[in-house]
């Protein structure tokens, strides 16, 4: 596969910045061949097309929150509310970390096309199910609401959260959008926590 060869890594970091500065419309090939510091031709050794670039970024950037949140998920000792916590934390961390990723994610990503779109939320998917994951477990072990619908609950939470990191990039990133996560936290937890 393309993503054990030597420039693959060096290609979608270059594009998320390429696509950061100049938008996805405009971050031409040769624009994110040349921040990637190779040749033109090289791009697509690695990639069918732009289209191709961009879900590949997606998806080895998603790799991130989800590595980071693994060891949290096993973590047999710490309650589903501090899972749930720490997932906020991480999610912020990860594009607070990173501006261009978060201009790229925030907004590029979704000014795409449907197609595309539909290939991103594929990735989406499995970051997702490691929320159900946090939210099921709270569930059973009866720190939240047994009758909460987790589908809701999950578009909640991750709808929340999104939306504040949308909104932080709107902002310029002029604040420091890990601070928001206890707020953010205590908040969904009033809706979801058991009684």
């Amino acid at each position: 596969m393309n993503r054990n060869k030597p420039k693959y890594g060096q290609i979608v970091d270059a594009a998320v910045i390429a696509i950061a500065e100049n938008g996805y419309h405009q971050a031409q090939v040769s624009k994110i061949a040349k921040q990637a510091g190779v040749a033109d031709g090289t791009i697509y050794l690695y990639f069918k097309n732009k289209e191709d670039i961009l879900v590949s970024v997606f998806r080895e950037k998603m790799a991130l929150f989800m590595d980071n949140l693994r060891p949290v998920l096993e973590d047999g000792q710490m309650s589903s509310e501090d899972k749930l916590f720490r997932m906020i934390e991480n999610h912020f961390n990860v594009l607070y970390s990173d501006r261009h990723l978060a201009i790229v994610t925030q907004l590029e990503l979704r000014q795409s096309n449907k197609e595309l779109r539909l290939k991103i939320n594929g990735v989406l998917k499995d970051y997702l199910s490691m929320l159900d994951r946090i939210l099921q477990e709270g569930i059973e072990r009866g720190e939240f609401e047994e009758d909460m619908d987790i589908r809701l609950a999950r578009q909640m939470v991750f709808g929340t959260v999104d939306e504040i990191s949308t909104s932080w990039v709107m902002n310029d990133q002029k604040y420091d959008l890990i601070k928001l996560a206890p707020d953010v936290h205590r908040l969904l937890m009033k809706g979801m926590k058991a009684k």
